[in-house]
C-alpha cells in the first residue's frame, strides 16, 4: 500500500559524502559570558494544510532567544533575516555554532 509516516525518517542529518566534515571546537569549553557562543537552528511546524519553518538564534550562556523568524517556505533568506536582527540588536558574538542544517524537509521526507 505503500503508506509512509508523516515523521522524519531515519538519518535525516546524514551528511552529503563530497561535503567537509570539521571537528566540534565546542566540546569542554566552558561558556562564561552572553555573547561568547550562539548557535541557529530552523524545524518545521506542522500545520493543517502544510508546514511553516521557524529558525531561532539563541545565546548559549543566557538561553536567550536573540532572534527568530517564521517562513511557508525553507528558503534562505528568512534565515538570513533572522541573524541579521540578532546581530543588529546584540552585536557579533564570539563564535556562531550551527548543525549541518537544511539536510531535510518534511516535503522530502520518506
Amino acid at each position: 500500500m505503500r503508506i509512509l509516516g508523516m515523521a522524519p525518517g531515519p538519518n535525516t542529518s546524514k551528511g552529503h559524502p563530497a561535503h567537509a566534515v570539521y571537528p566540534y571546537l565546542l566540546r569542554g569549553l566552558g561558556i562564561v559570558r552572553p555573547n561568547q557562543v550562539w548557535s541557529t537552528d530552523i524545524t518545521y511546524i506542522r500545520l493543517a494544510h502544510g508546514f511553516v519553518y521557524l529558525v531561532a538564534v539563541i545565546d548559549w550562556y543566557s538561553r536567550k532567544v536573540l532572534a527568530w523568524e517564521v517562513s511557508n517556505t525553507m528558503d534562505v533568506g528568512f534565515c538570513v533575516d533572522c541573524l541579521a536582527t540578532a546581530l543588529r540588536i546584540y552585536g557579533t558574538p564570539e563564535i556562531f555554532n550551527t548543525d549541518q542544517g537544511g539536510r531535510s524537509s518534511p516535503a522530502t521526507n520518506g
